[in-house]
């Protein structure tokens, strides 16, 4: 793990340095921001292999600059780490494109797991190839790249989880429910449209360019992935 450089964007700098050293005893180069903007500054001059986001940041908050990162980089894996923690705040980061949300106070060793699932999943020499096929659309699980015909197709981490989650279980009707917590490890919330939200950005990246849908909706029900409407 000494390859792999993190960045903690953090205000609260005894907890950031903290953490930066928990994490270098654990095997990572660290690197700490302390507002927003610095925090912008340096994902812009570097590359980080996993960021740790606070939320409540001098400058510009971690749901913005989340939302910045992601405009340019749809790889590099984001926890938010904060105190924030009701439904709806888990929601806005999972919409601003976070890939995990942790709550403080929180337990180090949980931290560091996550932290390492999320880096074993970008390194492709850690298992076997897997490949999930339907059509002409195809995902490696190993590299996390996904291609329909000869186009390669960018997904953000969400995106990717939602439509393993959909190949995993071809032509099952999957429910609201069934999909917010396999995929955000969320309760229910029928006022929520996130899922809605994600299909539809699945949609317009796998769908709209090809004659055959592959994501339907079975109204009152859920949604399905097959190359046929049920």
């Amino acid at each position: 793990m000494f390859d792999k450089q993190l960045l903690i964007v953090e205000d609260e700098q005894r907890l950031a340095e903290i953490l930066q050293k928990q994490l270098e005893e654990a095997g990572f180069k660290v690197n700490i921001a302390t507002d927003g903007y610095v925090g912008k500054r340096m994902i812009e001059q570097h590359e980080y292999d996993l960021i740790v986001l606070d939320i409540n940041l001098p400058l510009m908050n971690g749901y913005e600059l989340c939302k910045e990162i992601r405009k340019t980089n749809s790889k590099t894996p984001i926890i938010m780490l904060t105190a924030l923690g009701t439904p709806d705040n888990k929601l806005i980061g999972f919409e601003a494109g976070a890939d995990d949300y942790v709550l403080k106070p929180f337990d180090f060793r949980e931290l560091l797991a996550r932290i390492n699932v999320f880096l074993k999943r970008n390194n492709p020499t850690i298992s076997p190839s897997k490949i999930l096929k339907i059509a002409d659309f195809e995902m490696n699980l190993e590299t996390k790249t996904a291609s329909r015909g000869n186009k390669r197709i960018d997904l953000t981490s969400k995106e990717f989880s939602l439509m393993e989650t959909f190949l995993k279980n071809k032509g099952k009707i999957l429910s609201r429910e069934y999909i917010i917590e396999k995929v955000w490890d969320l309760d229910f919330e029928t006022g929520t449209n996130i899922i809605d939200v994600y299909v539809n950005y699945l949609r317009k990246k796998i769908d709209k360019d090809f004659e055959t849908k592959l994501i339907h909706t079975k109204y009152g029900f859920g949604f399905y992935c097959s190359e046929t409407e049920i």
